[in-house]
């Protein structure tokens, strides 16, 4: 198993890091927590194919897979200035239960100049967080102005007769399983002929028409990719072949999938894995292709450099971000050593991929942030989102340095920027 950097220039990234001097990169605040206890994860996304004009949205988290509350905030002006911030709820009490709501991606659809806005929704009957992995279904809405205003949700269904609100899927009925969005990370990407992918992962039902979990991890799930379609003002979806993972290797099966294009014409899938339960397995990236436009993958395989060598990573997010020069890269964190499930999640870093072999090259890894001196080692550098500034053509990271103080709970939104 290998690590990219040497030990000594492992620790001399981390010390510069520290003192926010790390090579072609730059750390600033985007928004502070309001106080302890509470975590800010705040991200930014173009709303028009061209231009500078964003929205962003602010999540305030104080317990794991629940945000207490939202705020919208535009700027027209690559997010040099924001507009004051407009609440929208996430949550709502309801005869069922709890009705929660959590904030996705944003996405500009390059072929109707579109700006869609993605969510995960559900009725919790006891406000579990747990509780989703029977309820959750996948909505969206469609703005033609960028931004400015919305037509009404709708509900991400499959194309076809059977198909509705309650069984939105094949295999998939609201009270028995879901379908769901990943992180942040799991980004749309566009297609031709004006198709819009969007990765998502699914909790897959076993013979006695339960919860499957043959890996005993925390959660198992599979990975797909749906397809839209423009039908007037709402997309079409069909859903791709599932990507399954085998549960004596990852616990909790495929989790979180990222996917972008190769210059062969190929898409490739990176998605988080996990040894959570069991810590003698080695942790790894695993990725896939396509060579279908997204319909059917290749099985799932442990990520490598382009050496071939493999690498330590934990059960945590990661992102494929296209740049406007042409390259390909990866956001998420490699570990010197075996991770036990989703820890450590640092360092955080960047690299770039092969774009003819769909591998991390290994000589392009970097730390972008790590734990520093006197932090918890319990800090997480994930849950983030990348994009590219237009302006000045570097790699935007929203990322918050969550559990970095002692009172738990708690952390400011940062803003990575990546030359």
């Amino acid at each position: 198993m290998s690590w990219p950097l040497s030990r000594r220039a492992f620790l001399a990234a981390t010390a510069a890091s520290a003192r926010g001097e790390t090579s072609g990169i730059r750390r600033e605040l985007f928004l502070a927590s309001p106080g302890g206890g509470v975590a800010v994860m705040a991200y930014a996304f173009y709303t028009r194919p061209r231009g500078g004009e964003m929205n962003s949205i602010e999540q305030r988290w104080s317990r794991s897979d629940t945000i207490d509350v939202a705020y919208w905030r535009r700027s027209r002006d690559h997010g040099r200035t924001w507009s004051v911030p407009v609440e929208r709820p996430t949550g709502e009490r309801c005869p069922e239960g709890m009705l929660r709501r959590h904030p996705r991606c944003g996405f500009v659809d390059p072929s109707s100049g579109s700006y869609l806005e993605f969510w995960t929704e559900g009725v919790l009957p006891t406000d579990d967080p747990l509780e989703g992995l029977r309820q959750w279904n996948i909505f969206y809405r469609v703005s033609r102005d960028g931004g400015e205003h919305f037509g009404p949700p709708r509900q991400v269904i499959h194309a076809g007769a059977g198909f509705d609100a309650a069984h939105p899927f094949p295999d998939v009925w609201t009270g028995k399983n879901c379908a769901m969005l990943g992180d942040m990370t799991s980004v749309p990407v566009a297609a031709r002929g004006g198709r819009i992918l969007l990765p998502i992962q699914i909790t897959p039902l076993g013979p006695d028409g339960k919860l499957y979990n043959p890996g005993g991890g925390y959660t198992y799930t599979d990975a797909a990719v749906l397809h839209g379609r423009w039908r007037g003002e709402a997309l079409e979806w069909e859903i791709s072949e599932r990507i399954q993972g085998e549960p004596a290797r990852s616990t909790r099966g495929m989790v979180e999938p990222t996917i972008a294009r190769l210059d062969d014409g190929r898409l490739l899938m990176v998605l988080r894995g996990s040894n959570d339960r069991r810590p003698e397995i080695e942790s790894h990236r695993w990725v896939c292709y396509s060579s279908d436009s997204g319909r059917a993958w290749t099985r799932p395989r442990p990520w490598t450099y382009d050496d071939g060598s493999a690498f330590f990573s934990p059960s945590s997010c990661s992102q494929l971000v296209d740049h406007s020069s042409g390259r390909l890269f990866w956001l998420g964190n490699i570990t010197p050593g075996n991770p036990r499930g989703n820890r450590p999640r640092f360092p955080f870093v960047i690299g770039e991929v092969d774009r003819s072999s769909g591998l991390l090259r290994r000589s392009s890894v970097r730390v972008v942030d790590t734990l520093q001196p006197g932090e918890d080692p319990i800090l997480s550098l994930s849950n983030f989102y990348a994009r590219e500034d237009r302006r000045t053509r570097e790699v935007v990271v929203h990322m918050t340095r969550l559990f970095a103080r002692p009172e738990g709970w708690s952390g400011d939104a940062w803003l990575y920027r990546i030359r």
